[in-house]
């Protein structure tokens, strides 16, 4: 069978179209010029003055992969190990000063590819601003005349910011794709140092406030996968501590306890139930309970942290006091019966080891007020260890 020359084509162009829906096309395809020069600076890539876009175009292109989908390969020891840390491992032994090997273990535990990298910078505002506090947040918001919807939480305030950035870009005849020092017009230069010094990019001191901003945009992305990543252990550790608490709990109520707790939760308990069989049900529904929110509270502590977490955990527990009031709440638990002092003692201690393996990972990647606010809460669930022998 031959092939006409218009079939050909026909071929050739389908092909071309399946592996644009496939694979997507480069983000920076559709970059302004100056967006193109732009990460070309912030990523020290020299480029020719008199350089026409397709010859930056492809200088981008060139670098794509080493700056962007895989930037571990040109990374430091420290900064190799503090990755792996990150990821809740080690750097095997004797490689600790060995960038190839470390290299090739973060590889290991990378989640990024090249595809999902040109999908996220074909949005950059669905993760640019993860890494900003809670009021650098509403700082942007009110200098972009952006209404912030009250009482005013962290979710709220990334969707609305998230949601009015292209306007806002706009109004300010600025390129969003890839934005410029714009975006940053409301942070002080102490902003921005101190932004650099928390995520462990160290810059040249003195630093010019152009150059500042190229660090936090060049590594916004990855503060962004490794904030995502804590919260997810947050959350995950939440989880655990929760359920934890809530077994010890469980196993140390009479009979009449469960049925009333199972009452006031909605759950039906069939007659003649023995003891185990209680507990089984109670535990059944209890994790269903349990799977509610634990994200969005991960995410909202982390928010809180930033602005000041302290204060966030003392105000939500009202001090060791009402403690085990709050943490039975958070599992639908009636906050007037009691416990045995070593059941609750142990998984408390369980609770605080859990909460304490989330706040190492933070330590990297969080800043400085929101390691004080995880630390905060770890004191406070090992002290509960021993107050709850009191109070439960």
């Amino acid at each position: 069978m031959k092939f006409s020359l218009v079939s050909t084509l026909v071929v050739a162009l389908a092909a071309e179209a399946t592996a644009s829906t496939w694979f997507g096309k480069p983000a920076y395809n559709k970059w302004h010029e100056t967006e193109l020069e732009r990460w070309l600076s912030d990523h020290d890539v020299a480029y020719p003055k008199a350089s026409d876009r397709k010859d930056l175009e492809n200088l981008v292109k060139n670098n794509w992969n080493d700056k962007v989908v895989s930037p571990y390969n040109t990374w430091d020891a420290p900064s190799l190990q503090n990755y792996l840390t990150l990821k809740g491992h080690e750097a095997k032994k004797g490689t600790e000063q060995n960038t190839e090997s470390l290299a090739e273990q973060v590889k290991g535990y990378w989640t990024e590819t090249e595809d999902s990298t040109n999908q996220a910078y074909a949005s950059v505002r669905d993760w640019i601003f993860d890494s900003w506090t809670d009021s650098q947040l509403k700082a942007f918001a009110d200098k972009h005349n952006i209404p912030v919807p009250q009482p005013r939480a962290r979710d709220s305030l990334l969707k609305v910011v998230r949601d009015n950035y292209q306007s806002a870009a706009d109004k300010a005849s600025e390129t969003a794709a890839y934005p410029g020092d714009w975006l940053y017009s409301s942070w002080s230069d102490s902003d921005l140092k101190s932004w650099c010094d928390t995520h462990g990019y160290n810059v040249p001191q003195p630093s010019s406030r152009d150059k500042l901003i190229a660090t936090i945009r060049r590594q916004s992305r990855l503060a962004s996968l490794n904030l995502n990543s804590a919260v997810s252990s947050a959350s995950a550790s939440a989880y655990s501590a929760k359920a934890s608490l809530g077994d010890a709990l469980l196993d140390s109520w009479s009979d009449s306890q469960i049925k009333e707790w199972a009452d006031k939760n909605g759950v039906k308990v069939p007659q003649g139930s023995n003891r185990n069989e209680l507990l089984a049900l109670a535990r059944k529904h209890k994790a269903s309970l349990l799977g509610e929110n634990v994200s969005a509270t991960a995410t909202s502590a982390y928010g809180a942290a930033t602005s000041n977490a302290s204060s966030h955990y003392n105000q939500a527990t009202k001090g060791f006091g009402g403690y085990t009031n709050w943490v039975k709440a958070m599992i639908g638990l009636p906050t007037g019966y009691t416990a045995s002092a070593s059941t609750v003692s142990a998984s408390a201690s369980s609770a605080g080891s859990a909460v304490s393996s989330s706040a190492s990972s933070l330590s990297s990647v969080a800043s400085k007020s929101a390691q004080k606010g995880y630390d905060a809460v770890t004191e406070s669930v090992i002290k509960a260890s021993d107050y709850v022998k009191e109070e439960l």
